[in-house]
């Protein structure tokens, strides 16, 4: 599972963004590690799943905080490059309601000394890409992949400056999974209506699982279209849920289940993500 590391500065229980000039305060405050491919590596490995996080790490204060918490977490951290100056990548998670807002500094470089070597890891199946960022930064990281027999997932990750290029699906070539959300598809394909919007990223990707939040997840595969619910459960932060989703769709996915069974997978381990503060929290 690739990608960059974050600090999360999560606050829940606001009412509203401050206003400029203005401050309001939160319930609570919680510090986590974080970022789609540490989110979903833990998510991997709760299911029992061997899973290497390949990333890159500093060795300021914020990168000490969260390395307890990285390390806790049962994912193989062998190819994880330590480095003054390589982040953690700080985001401030304003959470109201069953939605959130995110502030976030960019931190480093995403290529990792050490990819070459888990690009060769006799034990991965399977390259786990958390944003597009990520790829954009690595061109060539999906056909290296697939050149050591290793299928690929993506979860294209709002980005704000990337998510709108019109190169993008073509960069994405060779991807076996693609995992946006509902917003993300909205900006790749200029499409609101999520069976549209599917349709359309079905045509560059074998599989395309849509997340949509409390309204459930949609997948195209082999041509079929299918939904699935929401979980009716207690929403404390959703940050980290599409990334937990994500974990639970791949791990079905490599052990051969249906795509009704894929999806199920991922609903339910989106569901359990957002029960507490931080993407890991209720592992």
């Amino acid at each position: 599972s690739i990608g960059r590391i974050y600090c999360d500065l999560i606050f829940t229980g606001l009412g509203a963004l401050p206003g400029l000039g203005r401050e309001v305060f939160a319930e609570d405050m919680k510090m986590a590690a974080g970022g789609g491919a540490f989110i979903a590596a833990a998510h991997l490995a709760h299911a029992g799943r061997e899973v290497a996080l390949v990333a890159r790490l500093g060795t300021d204060a914020l990168s000490a905080g969260i390395e307890p918490e990285l390390r806790g977490a049962n994912v193989d951290l062998r190819f994880l490059e330590k480095s003054p100056g390589a982040g953690p990548q700080v985001t401030v998670a304003s959470v109201i309601g069953n939605d959130r807002a995110f502030l976030s500094r960019r931190a480093g470089s995403a290529l990792p000394d050490t990819l070459d070597a888990a690009l060769a890891w006799g034990a991965a199946g399977h390259l786990h890409i958390a944003e597009y960022a990520t790829l954009h930064e690595i061109p060539d990281l999906v056909s290296r992949a697939k050149a050591g027999g290793l299928t690929v997932s993506l979860d294209p990750s709002w980005d704000e400056t990337l998510i709108y290029e019109a190169e993008l699906l073509d960069r994405c070539a060779g991807v076996d999974i693609f995992l946006p959300n509902m917003e993300e598809a909205i900006a790749i394909t200029q499409e609101s209506d999520p069976i549209a919007a599917i349709g359309i990223l079905a045509q560059a990707f074998p599989i395309v699982a849509l997340k949509a939040g409390g309204d459930g997840a949609w997948l195209k595969a082999r041509g079929q279209v299918l939904h699935r619910r929401a979980e009716e459960v207690t929403v404390v932060d959703t940050t980290g849920a599409g990334d937990a989703f994500n974990a639970g769709f791949i791990d079905a996915w490599m052990s051969g289940a249906s795509d009704e069974a894929c999806l199920a997978a991922g609903v339910t381990f989106g569901s359990l993500a957002v029960q507490a503060a931080g993407g890991t929290a209720i592992l």
